[in-house]
């Protein structure tokens, strides 16, 4: 057990040095070279035969946030939580601000822990409800074999690669000059490339490029295009296809995929009618790994892997902006209700009635003044969000009622003080007792 302990905490060093290399924005090769590290030392762990899904962590460095941030963080943390979970993913132990990834380890039939990734991003940016947005996908097979056939040599294909993978946020011309002006590579073989990396669609590309007489004479071209379509079907039939392309220009810089990649981006609206929707910056991505963790494990064992990771600290940004424009409050606690008083002296009955409503399960907090003003502990509620007030009053207290008063709409009923917990727990959709 010692052991372990250590080699976990090797993990978490070594995963804090990935990410404050991203952060730095280190090279490419040297980010690669201490991702190999991560995982050769979560190789060492083990696998654990019983789970083939699981929740990988990032460690990072605390930080201060302010309420609305929190609230923010961990709202969009806590939908993808509910669907990691609701994909059967074992978590591994971790604080809740670094669950962001998701992996399916194992051997498996072709395609459906690919579709299955697929379908967990479409829902978590569906339920995160920042925008449109449209999943790209391809397969470094295939990019391996229309390397091959364009005539870029095996020493070129990395460099080339990172010049394609830019064609989403330049345009053609200007990757085409990279790759001729900067990195050798002749202009007959960049328009061949540039032939097939601006070809983008569905099902119905993936089926044109299988009958391609160049293409389709390449191995690894085929078996790359052979999965895609299955892949399509699986999609199809998860409903998510409508938000699928296939994108021959996505490559992923990171040369240990193996099959399927895919990146998630947000579209802009077009400006004009009849214009395409334009990606304005990806908020997830992943792909498949089958060589990797096997290079590393201690007893060479071949762990197949594909995955996602969801890019949170851009969706906290446009979560965060998008409030900030349509000027919408958040809930910065999950408060219930707020124990209020009308008049002076009734910090006794206020202190009495929160703990009621805490011994019923009702979240519930009050002010830490002897006597607050009524007004103030309104304004309270509409600051934190809190959606209810229970208002203790004298003629209340001779009546045996308790003032509920709905925050947005400033309705007030009485309700009899032995009704309050059912009331409230009707009015936020808890479950209500049955005696």
């Amino acid at each position: 057990m010692a052991e372990r302990a250590a080699l976990e905490e090797l993990v978490k060093l070594q995963g804090e040095r990935v990410r404050g290399l991203k952060q730095q924005k280190a090279s490419a090769e040297l980010i690669e070279e201490e991702v190999a590290k991560l995982l050769k030392l979560k190789a060492q762990l083990g696998p654990d035969e019983s789970k083939q899904k699981f929740v990988l962590k990032t460690p990072k460095g605390t930080r201060d946030y302010s309420p609305r941030q929190m609230a923010v963080r961990e709202k969009v943390f806590d939908v993808i939580i509910r669907c990691f979970k609701r994909h059967g993913a074992e978590v591994i132990d971790t604080p809740v601000f670094e669950l962001k990834d998701f992996d399916i380890a194992g051997n498996f039939d072709p395609m459906i822990p690919d579709a299955e990734c697929l379908k967990i991003m479409c829902e978590i940016l569906s339920s995160l409800q920042i925008g449109d947005f449209l999943v790209k996908v391809n397969d470094r097979r295939i990019l391996d074999g229309m390397f091959a056939i364009c005539g870029v040599s095996d020493s070129k294909f990395r460099t080339i690669c990172s010049s394609v993978d830019k064609l989403d946020k330049v345009s053609w011309e200007e990757v085409k000059n990279e790759m001729v002006g900067e990195k050798g590579l002749a202009p007959e073989v960049a328009d061949r490339i540039g032939d097939y990396v601006q070809q983008h669609g569905g099902v119905s590309l993936v089926e044109q490029l299988l009958q391609d007489p160049k293409l389709s004479q390449n191995k690894q071209a085929l078996e790359g295009l052979g999965d895609l379509k299955l892949l399509f079907e699986y999609l199809t039939l998860f409903g998510i296809d409508d938000k699928i392309s296939f994108d021959l220009s996505l490559a992923r810089g990171l040369d240990y995929y193996t099959g399927v990649i895919y990146e998630a981006v947000l579209l802009q609206t077009p400006a004009q009618a009849g214009e395409e929707p334009l990606g304005v910056g990806s908020v997830a991505a992943g792909g498949r790994y089958d060589g990797l963790v096997g290079m590393f494990d201690p007893k060479g064992r071949k762990v197949p892997c594909v995955g996602l990771s969801i890019g949170v600290e851009r969706i906290f940004s446009i979560v965060e902006q998008r409030l900030e424009a349509l000027e919408e409050k958040i809930r910065t606690t999950e408060t219930q209700v707020l124990v209020a008083s009308a008049q002076k002296k009734l910090l006794e009955e206020r202190l009495k009635l929160v703990s009621e409503l805490w011994d019923a399960g009702i979240k519930a907090e009050l002010l830490y003044k002897k006597n607050p003003k009524l007004l103030n502990q309104l304004q309270y509620c509409e600051e934190a969000g809190i959606p209810l007030v229970a208002i203790i009053g004298e003629q209340e207290l001779k009546d045996g009622v308790i003032k509920l008063r709905s925050v947005t709409s400033r309705e007030e009923v009485d309700v009899r003080r032995e009704d309050l917990v059912e009331e409230i727990k009707r009015r936020t959709g808890q479950p209500l007792c049955i005696c």
